[in-house]
């Protein structure tokens, strides 16, 4: 599998994007006043203990406090056994008390960071996990020959009361090299010791690395192709660790240079905004419908336009496997995370549906975070969970509409209509002026109008005022305001831009609703009739201005 690592930098972020096959599977983004905290090591006090929840809030120096359970306050089981029976948090932890944390999840929206006492600091092979006592293996690393002798080997350079565990890129590694790993995390967790008896808390004891240098820390391998950044600052960091790490693959670090931006050389631009729309079509014509919530995600599958050659099952069979494939994608791309349900079409044929799962499990393989396909539920949903680190892509480059407030809806013209004819009967109660401008949506000022203007002239009759209404596209549809306020002549002048007898060149914008041999062109919002121009949408021509009315124009078109 052709596999690269992409970076773009400028001064407002770090992206790098994963491609595999030559399509986006993950984006990792960085920016200078968003600093990522995962990972991250805080000398904290503990400022609430909550039995009821068994959990604390640890005040760490971020804005909100951290939230950490009892589950994670550190004990030294081994991993591969089920933990001890726990003490209530309240023995364990007193109000005031300070303790070294790590960061395992980013806070997002309301909730602060999530924290655990159980520290973990990685090196390009190994993750040493201080006061433990254990040697785990990465579940990645398959063959259970070359499990037992990573095995043997890290047991041999084990240092008492330092946990390690195997990365899975240490594969095929011989023990020279994972011994040097060792030496440099167990400086660094000297230096980490030191730091806590020294500083007054809330302090920062630890910072991970930066996004360029973890990337080729973490997961820069023998199968990538190429490492390309846009950069030269960055390459050179980047050259540098890997120097360090893994002096064999500084050859497959190269600067981009080219005019093009590396993100359009390489799609990527084009695949985020498919990642952030609602709907993907699939190759063969189908499609998902992806909706958020935020601890559950919903993806449906549908057929599209994709009819098949065969008969139904074929049909369905097809676009559900691929649509195995794009979700797993997806879901790694947008990093979503929590509960997923996923409806399939319904497949009646048990090998069908045997297939698909098979299909979903080996396309989630490669996702570097844990996600699990629990199965098939009595309704026929699949049902999957992915660990939750950090807010999901939508959350870094998007933010809630202002107007919807995130529903994806707005109110219908008709609905907007009776509320602005109730908040213009509120507004202008106790108004002194004569007459008012009042500029809204198009849509819903002809509804406001109405047919010959007959709305229009009961709201006036009712408020005992003159009010002209200017129709525009360039306003919400949900909002409208009083322009102007003034005598009756002034403002019908101000309301009524064009005379009779005038001479101008308008744009047509449609034809009439109910005469489509006539056209309607706008001027400020004021609404021209323009006679026999229906054919003449988009075309700009020269029209004479006939008459001119409370609401519209009437005019004909200018023989040259």
């Amino acid at each position: 599998m052709d596999k690269k690592i992409i970076v773009n930098c400028d001064n407002r972020a770090t992206r790098v994007a994963l491609l595999e096959k030559g399509k986006l599977v993950e984006l990792d983004i960085e920016r200078p006043l968003q600093h990522r905290v995962v990972g991250n090591l805080y000398k904290g006090t503990v400022a609430n203990v909550l039995p009821g929840m068994q959990a604390a809030f640890i005040d760490i120096g971020l804005e909100k406090n951290a939230f950490l359970y009892v589950d994670d306050i550190f004990t030294d089981w081994d991993d591969e056994s089920p933990p001890p029976a726990r003490s209530p948090i309240e023995k364990l932890l007193r109000v005031g008390e300070e303790i070294m944390v790590q960061v395992v999840k980013e806070p997002y929206g309301s909730k602060g960071a999530r924290v655990t006492g159980q520290i973990t600091i990685p090196g390009r092979y190994l993750v040493l996990v201080p006061g433990a006592d254990y040697i785990g293996v990465s579940r990645r690393i398959e063959s259970q020959a070359e499990r037992d002798r990573l095995r043997r080997e890290v047991e041999k350079l084990k240092p008492e009361q330092l946990g390690l565990i195997v990365r899975t890129v240490a594969e095929g590694v011989e023990s020279e090299v994972m011994e040097q790993d060792l030496k440099f995390l167990v400086q660094l967790w000297n230096r980490i010791s030191s730091r806590f008896q020294q500083k007054a808390a809330p302090a920062i004891l630890y910072q991970d690395l930066s996004l360029t240098c973890r990337i080729a820390r973490d997961l820069f391998v023998e199968d990538f192709s190429s490492f390309l950044i846009d950069n030269e600052h960055e390459y050179d960091k980047v050259r540098e660790i890997v120097d360090y790490i893994s002096p064999h693959l500084k050859p497959k670090v190269k600067l981009y240079q080219e005019a093009e931006p590396i993100f359009e050389r390489y799609g990527v631009e084009a695949e985020l905004e498919k990642a952030l729309a609602r709907q993907v079509w699939l190759k063969s014509g189908g499609y998902l419908v992806f909706d958020e919530a935020e601890a559950l995600t919903v993806i449906d599958v549908n057929t599209g336009r994709y009819i098949g050659r065969r008969n139904l099952a074929d049909t369905i069979l097809k676009t559900n496997l691929e649509a195995a494939e794009e979700i797993a994608r997806q879901v790694r791309l947008r990093d979503i995370g929590g509960i997923i349900i996923v409806d399939f079409i319904d497949m009646s044929i048990e090998d069908h549906r045997r297939k698909v799962l098979d299909k979903l499990n080996a396309s989630i393989k490669n996702d570097r975070t844990k996600t699990y396909v629990l199965g098939l539920t009595n309704l026929g949903l699949v049902e999957m969970t992915r660990k939750k680190v950090r807010q999901d892509l939508s959350e870094y480059l998007q933010q809630p509409c202002p107007y919807c407030g995130g529903s994806g809806r707005v109110l219908t013209p008709l609905v907007i209509s009776t509320r602005i004819e109730r908040e213009l009967k509120r507004q202008l109660q106790e108004e002194k002026s004569k007459a008012v401008l009042v500029e809204m949506h198009h849509e819903v000022a002809a509804i406001i109008i109405g047919s010959g203007g007959g709305n229009l002239k009961k709201l006036e009759d009712e408020l005992g005022r003159h009010i002209f209404i200017r129709g525009s596209e360039d306003i919400h549809i949900e909002q409208h305001r009083i322009v102007a306020r003034g005598s009756h002549k002034e403002i019908k002048d101000l309301a009524l831009p064009v005379k009779a007898g005038e001479v101008l060149e308008l744009t047509i914008e449609e034809a009439h609703s109910t005469n489509p041999n006539h056209g309607i062109a706008r001027i400020q919002g004021f609404v021209v009739n323009v006679e026999g121009a229906g054919e003449k949408v988009g075309q700009n021509i020269k029209v004479e201005i006939k008459e001119v009315n409370r609401t519209f124009a009437r005019a004909v078109l200018k023989k040259t």
